[in-house]
């Protein structure tokens, strides 16, 4: 069990986290650039180099930056232990979607994300000290 002031920091802590790992995903030209560096780390861990996108997967990974960033933002400002449940609840699904790629795929980029997300997903649901 975890004292509620542990807790919130580790909803503080995923979030910056967050904003530090997604801010590259909010705009085209970011992702572009972050794309061509992730790709480089594929091949340097013995993966395949990541395929282009077009216009619309590019649109997809910047909605997704975009709302992650929100959401990181909203959780330094006001880390809530409730934020952080609901934090945990979608770093599961990331977690399995993350997954199924590296089943599908094999890329071992993946486990560079997989890794921490299954982490703070954990520490996220961990319980809090009773009466907090």
């Amino acid at each position: 069990m975890v004292s509620s002031a542990v807790f919130r920091r580790f909803v503080r802590g995923s979030a910056i986290y967050d904003l530090l790992v997604t801010a590259p995903f909010a705009t085209p030209w970011t992702f572009a650039l972050a794309r061509d560096h992730l790709s480089g780390m594929n091949v340097a861990l013995g993966g395949s180099p990541l395929p282009l996108f077009d216009p619309f997967h590019v649109l997809f990974a910047c909605l997704l930056g975009s709302i992650v960033l929100v959401w990181a933002v909203l959780r330094i400002a006001d880390p809530q232990p409730r934020f952080g449940r609901f934090d945990g609840a979608g770093r599961m699904l990331f977690s399995l979607w993350m997954a199924w790629a590296l089943w599908q795929t094999g890329a071992p980029l993946l486990w560079c994300f997989l890794a921490p997300e299954l982490i703070w997903a954990i520490v996220q649901w961990l319980p809090l000290r009773r009466g907090e």
